[in-house]
């Protein structure tokens, strides 16, 4: 018990490192913007829309999407309500988030975990996409941080999570 208690006190450090270069603006608008891409109903659009524009390669990638959420949502909902970590709101004194988050808990960050899933996909797919899109799934995982709605550790259990839910989406469809 006493490793989790340090490990909560070196998040909650981390944690308050980031939000302390948050001396501007600009930066809670764009991580709103950002995190608002990571919005659930954006991966369906992509699917719908790759399956749309990619005639088979299209449909296997919007297969393995599919295969992969469909690991991905129940095991961040087990993880989400087992863990019931509370978000910064909840646990620091005096501290508010700039967003009102849809739930109450927050490890891990289901923004982070989904945007990695498709970031995976679409690299293994479209492989001249990797940059643009590890670089997409990173940024939606900051903005939850700088939003003030998850810990560092959250967004790194959600990254790590969507990949091998990606991987796992990807075996189970033969991808």
């Amino acid at each position: 018990m006493r490793v989790l208690q340090s490990l909560q006190h070196y998040d909650e450090v981390l944690f308050l490192w980031f939000l302390q270069r948050r001396c501007y603006r600009w930066p809670v608008a764009a991580s709103r913007w950002v995190s608002c891409t990571g919005d659930g109903y954006w991966y369906a659009l992509l699917g719908v829309g790759v399956w749309w524009l990619d005639g088979d390669q299209g449909a296997a990638f919007l297969e393995a999407g599919l295969a992969a959420f469909l690991i991905e949502r129940p095991l961040y909902f087990l993880l989400k309500n087992g863990f019931r970590r509370g978000r910064p709101q909840t646990r620091l004194v005096g501290f508010r988030s700039h967003v009102v988050p849809a739930d109450e808990f927050s490890f891990p960050s289901g923004h982070t975990s989904a945007a990695f899933v498709t970031a995976v996909l679409l690299s293994w797919f479209y492989p001249p996409l990797s940059l643009p899109v590890f670089l997409w799934a990173a940024a939606v995982g900051l903005s939850r941080v700088l939003l003030g709605v998850h810990y560092p550790a959250d967004v790194l259990a959600g990254a790590v999570m969507g990949t091998l839910c990606a991987w796992g989406g990807s075996a189970w469809v033969g991808g």
